[in-house]
């Protein structure tokens, strides 16, 4: 455990890319197999489910420390992460135990809490506490929150392990897809030479695409690339293997059960092939997706009732072929990779199709089509090299997006509320509202999109214009304007302006205007209705 406390403390310090490449190959390189194994699997975003809530772990930690409750949470909303709270308000304390292992901090300690009574929690985590030092206090405090973050992508995970073990990144990238269990037999697994495996149940590392910055001209000329509209689903390949077939999601979720017609559809593939494609919810009578709403519909059911699949209709849809009778096709060109695709895919029914090419002879023409893409409900384009092979993980110059630009309104500051991590302390978590009826409705909630500067000042103006307080969010005089971009709007039941927006995010200060110069619900609601 103090070794990866001790990663965790210089991963959290560094900024440097190399160096926390060399900071993870140096602890793989000399971690045991347990312990190896359960760093990889927290370090690739697999933390365990939050085990403890958040009242429940500030009691236990007022009970500990001798704290009133009151002190303990206004250190929170001062603090801005409980976990770094809890560990700074235990301190440093005296400790002669032995250090113990990541893996039985996690097998032994961590998950058996989730069987304890409150009473035994509270045992059981004091008993903890007292092994550790702040640095691992907080490491185990995250995990047990389910907030367990640092900052390195699963990609420089992936080249670390690959760096200590002496072994291809594709190799390491491939092994780890998948359904991967931290074990000492799994680590062993992962690292050992050899290529004489079975790919079993697992699917491809994602290509990603990497989004048009600046013109399209830059790129060179349209004739060279694949033009497919860019579908708003689920990013998913299904492998159809040893007479089986698997459905895995982009974020590495096993889907199986969750969409049957494709599974069925699946089984007439030849054995040892694998598609790349979109789960969209369609509507057959128009060929057209519905909504992404709809497709939460079935997300939400593991197992689906005939109802649900009669009312929400999906499709796959592929754009590319991975594997072709068992053998990895992914370095040949594009081009030939769809050509061979279509013949895969033609025949097989309504519920797996090809996604079609746009065809253009210029970018300006691709531009004005372009401007389609929200009524044929999608987001835009995905153009793709003719003669690139299929990449691992964003590789710049492979493909491309090119999304539509996304809807937006100028809306209302009405409340915020402290941030966490390094903006903790400072008020960056924002409600915005728009006028209706004479009073300004919520419309959604943001964080992202001003500079540091901007937040800062933000923060001076809650501060100083605070009206009313619950808890750690200060209603302020409406005042402030931001324009708001999201990349969709539905009705929704739950919020009470009845509207919710898609991915919200701050497009600008509208310093120009004044709060009652905002958009109003009715324009919004224009937006909805523009919508397909």
């Amino acid at each position: 455990m103090k070794a990866f406390a001790a990663l965790f403390a210089a991963l959290d310090a560094s900024s440097s890319t190399n160096d926390k490449v060399a900071l993870l190959e140096e602890y793989f390189g000399a971690a045991e197999p347990r312990d190896a194994a359960w760093a990889l699997h927290v370090l690739m975003g697999n933390r365990p489910r939050r085990i403890l809530s958040g009242p429940a772990l500030r009691v236990i930690a007022a009970a500990e420390t001798g704290l009133p409750l009151w002190l303990v949470e206004a250190s929170h909303h001062q603090v801005g992460d409980l976990a770094e709270t809890v560990a700074l308000l235990l301190g440093e304390r005296d400790k002669n135990v032995d250090s113990v292992s990541l893996a039985d901090i996690i097998e032994q300690r961590l998950l058996p809490l989730r069987r304890l009574d409150e009473h035994s929690q509270r045992d059981s985590l004091r008993a903890t506490w007292a092994m550790m030092n702040t640095t691992e206090c907080l490491v185990f405090n995250k995990l047990l929150t389910g907030a367990f973050r640092v900052g390195v992508g699963s990609g420089l995970v992936t080249r670390a392990v690959a760096r200590a073990s002496n072994q291809p990144v594709d190799v390491i990238a491939y092994r780890l897809m998948g359904a991967w269990e931290p074990s000492a037999e799994a680590w062993t697994r992962l690292v050992e030479h050899g290529d004489g495996e079975s790919p079993g149940t697992r699917p491809f590392p994602f290509c990603l695409a990497a989004p048009i910055d600046g013109s399209t001209d830059d790129l060179g000329a349209p004739a060279d690339f694949l033009v497919e509209w860019k579908w708003d689903g689920i990013r998913a390949q299904v492998v159809r293997r040893d007479n089986g077939t698997w459905v895995w999601s982009r974020g590495e979720e096993m889907l199986n059960g969750r969409f049957p017609e494709i599974e069925a559809m699946a089984t007439r593939l030849n054995d040892g092939t694998v598609l790349d494609g979109e789960i969209l919810a369609w509507d057959h009578a128009t060929h057209q997706p519905l909504p992404f709403a709809s497709l939460q519909r079935r997300i939400q059911r593991k197992t689906p009732s005939r109802r649900i699949i009669n009312e929400v209709p999906v499709v796959f849809v592929a754009y590319d072929l991975l594997e072709a009778d068992g053998v990895d096709i992914r370095n040949l060109p594009m081009d030939e990779r769809r050509q061979r695709l279509e013949t895969v895919v033609e025949s097989l029914g309504s519920a797996m199709t090809v996604s079609p090419l746009v065809d253009a002879d210029s970018w300006n023409e691709l531009a004005a089509v372009r401007e389609n893409a929200r009524s044929m409900g999608t987001e835009g384009f995905m153009i793709k090299r003719r003669d690139a092979p299929y990449a691992r993980g964003r590789v710049r110059g492979t493909w491309w997006k090119w999304k539509v630009d996304p809807l937006s309104i100028d809306a209302v500051l009405t409340a915020a509320q402290p941030g966490s991590g390094r903006r903790a302390g400072l008020y960056t978590d924002y409600t915005f509202g728009v006028w209706h009826a004479g009073v300004l409705v919520t419309i959604a909630k943001a964080y992202s999109g001003l500079t540091d500067a901007e937040i800062r000042e933000v923060d001076r103006f809650v501060r100083r214009h605070t009206t009313d307080r619950f808890g750690p969010v200060r209603m302020v005089e409406p005042r402030l304007v931001f324009e708001l971009a999201f990349e969709g709007i539905r009705p929704s039941k739950r919020h009470k302006s009845g509207l919710a927006v898609r991915f919200p995010r701050i497009a600008r200060w509208r310093t120009d205007k004044l709060a009652a110069d905002a958009d109003t619900l009715e324009t919004v609601r224009q937006l909805l209705d523009a919508q397909p």
